[in-house]
């Protein structure tokens, strides 16, 4: 029966009443989305399985606050992405790793082609995505692989859309400079 209410009803009777069907029913929904998306952040299934269910959590302990200003979808999204990007950056403190000047060097020409990223192979280009950031990454899998506009990013990461351009083109050129690096014997 839950199966057919819509995700505002689900949300209204677990904030009101903790009813065990409806959480199960919106656990049901999101759960394998929430996984996909840690397993892509994180590479090891187990993890993700257990980022998955904390993020669950941290969502039912925060259902009060959806106002429904947004999708349900997209605001559990958004929890998914800021928590996968958290663990991330706690465990990097734990295993610092430094990035080089020249990694870190980036041009400031605000529009760039992204033709040579329709040209990368898949295979490169998921060898390249590896060795970006998590939240560089994670800028450009939500604008070209979630298909989401700067102001849907804009929402998602809570930053002004010049801040969202400007990682997305910071994070262009990076994988630009580590395409040509990596693959410069197939130029």
């Amino acid at each position: 029966m839950t199966a057919q209410l819509d995700d505002d009803f689900l949300i209204k009777e677990i904030v009101s009443t903790q009813d065990g069907p409806c959480i199960e029913e919106l656990y049901r929904r999101y759960s394998h989305k929430i996984y996909r998306k840690c397993l892509s952040f994180v590479k090891d299934s187990s993890l993700a399985e257990d980022l998955t269910h904390d993020i669950f959590i941290k969502t039912l302990l925060n259902l009060a606050k959806f106002k429904g200003k947004s999708k349900f979808s997209t605001w559990i999204y958004s929890i998914t992405y800021n928590y996968c990007i958290d663990y991330i950056r706690k465990s990097r403190k734990m295993n610092y790793v430094e990035i080089s000047e020249e990694e870190n060097r980036l041009e400031q020409d605000d529009y760039e082609d992204d033709g040579y990223l329709i040209e990368v192979e898949t295979g490169r280009m998921i060898e390249l995505l590896e060795m970006l950031r998590a939240d560089e990454k994670m800028i450009l899998l939500m604008k070209y692989q979630d298909g989401l506009s700067i102001k849907e990013i804009q929402k998602l990461l809570n930053v002004s859309e010049s801040a969202i351009k400007m990682r997305i083109k910071r994070a262009k050129e990076k994988m630009r400079e580590l395409y040509k690096r990596t693959f410069k014997d197939d130029l």
